[in-house]
């Protein structure tokens, strides 16, 4: 996985000292939502090219062999991975001055400690010569490793992130972009710093925030 931003979407969140919760936060998550979030997770892809042109035939891609030799490292590790989530995702190349494109999957991956999903996403990052795998823990929101923010919510498509990012300069400077699931469910990663940038952004993708799913962590790139 490209080592560039990845976007966020959250509103002003007023959250307790839980890592999960929504936009209407309550002082505590809700056990589904603490639940949603496992151990760790694992965002990577074995793809090495630069891909431009949305309609590449290299993103249609399901990546199941990948799938298959990631959840093999992930076991030969000691950890557990359930199960993975496909992704479409959508960045801004600052070097190219342009939308680049790439096919990933998340990883849920349990009974791992940080030093393990480190090494876990090292392996893979050397396995498939990427210049970073990013990784994500969910964490409480006082916690002093907590450097991160995850917001997943439904309703976007890759071709109106991909058309939001064009028309925000800011944005996609900043925050460099994002992944969409299949389902068209956001899954993203940023800085608890850049907050409000992603907020006016998010605003302008039609996010539903009562719907939205938020958890504090703290996030890594692996290399």
């Amino acid at each position: 996985m490209k080592r560039l931003r990845v976007l966020v979407v959250a509103g002003v969140l007023v959250l307790g000292p839980a890592g999960a919760g929504t936009a209407q936060a309550s002082p505590a998550p809700s056990a589904a939502a603490a639940a949603a979030c496992p151990d760790g997770e694992v965002f990577a892809t074995d793809n090495t090219a630069v891909i431009t042109d949305p309609a590449d035939p290299r993103l249609k891609t399901r990546l199941t062999r990948f799938d298959r030799e990631v959840r093999g490292i992930v076991h030969a590790n000691g950890a557990l991975t359930a199960r993975s989530t496909l992704l479409d995702g959508v960045f801004w190349s600052e070097e190219q001055k342009q939308t680049t494109y790439e096919r990933s999957r998340e990883f849920d991956v349990d009974r791992v400690d940080r030093e393990g999903l480190h090494h876990i996403a090292g392996v893979i990052a050397k396995q498939y010569h990427q210049e970073s795998v990013l990784t994500f823990r969910c964490l409480s929101r006082t916690s002093p490793q907590t450097d991160a923010v995850e917001v997943r919510a439904s309703g976007v498509s890759p071709t109106r992130l991909r058309e939001a990012l064009a028309a925000d300069p800011e944005a996609r400077e900043r925050l460099g972009g994002g992944s969409v699931t299949l389902g068209g469910r956001l899954i993203l990663i940023a800085p608890v710093a850049d907050l409000p940038l992603a907020q006016r952004f998010a605003a302008g993708l039609g996010v539903d925030w009562n719907k939205a799913e938020v958890h504090y962590g703290d996030e890594e790139f692996v290399s």
